[in-house]
């Protein structure tokens, strides 16, 4: 896993005042919940992993930021939006007091093949992973996590026409990642609670 937790697109971000306290309080009852599993956390390397985000009304996304996986309790200054991204140049924009996840561009993915979701979470859990390896829509495990080939792989996961059945994706080489997706926060954590 060495490397895990790095961000691997050039990210422009924009230092700015906090996101919208609405989007922190309702991603933090579905991520103090999965927190409390351990499927967000930090590693003993002190690598964090886990992120959530949440589709804006204009289509961005609010998203957490970098290294705040080992954060037990998050507030207004861990999270930001992702204003713009690129998958062909490896770009993402932000805005807010941190940096964006290093997963916004596997988010946007998933915001751009499924138009009607407003929720991703991404959690590492190894015995839900092992068990739903190539049982659910799996990228292949020879693209990494945070790049534009993941994007590109999601999109191809998409284009099987499964994925949308499923709302989950396992990531074939990102070990113990799985990706949730739904209408709303609820429904992404439920299906993740349902393969548990």
């Amino acid at each position: 896993m060495i490397n895990e937790g790095y961000i691997k697109f050039n990210c422009h971000w924009e230092k700015r005042a906090e996101v919208e306290e609405k989007f922190v309080r309702e991603i933090n009852l579905i991520r103090d919940k999965l927190f409390s599993l351990g499927w967000i956390g930090q590693y003993e390397n002190g690598i964090g992993y886990g992120n959530i985000s949440l589709r804006h009304t204009d289509g961005t996304f609010v998203i957490t930021g970098s290294a705040t996986g080992g954060l037990s309790k998050l507030n207004s200054n861990h999270y930001t939006l992702v204003s713009m991204y690129s998958f062909a140049r490896n770009m993402v924009y932000c805005k807010g007091p941190v940096e964006a996840s290093s997963e916004s561009l596997s988010h946007a993915a998933v915001y751009e093949q499924s138009p009607e979701s407003n929720a991703v979470i991404h959690i590492h859990n190894k015995v839900m992973w092992e068990k739903l390896l190539h049982q659910v829509p799996t990228t292949s495990q020879d693209v990494e996590y945070g790049t534009p080939a993941m994007a590109e792989d999601i999109a191809r996961l998409f284009g099987s026409g499964q994925v949308e059945k499923h709302k989950i994706i396992v990531m074939g080489g990102h070990p113990e990642g799985i990706i949730s997706f739904g209408s709303t926060l609820d429904e992404a954590a439920e299906i993740l609670f349902q393969h548990q």
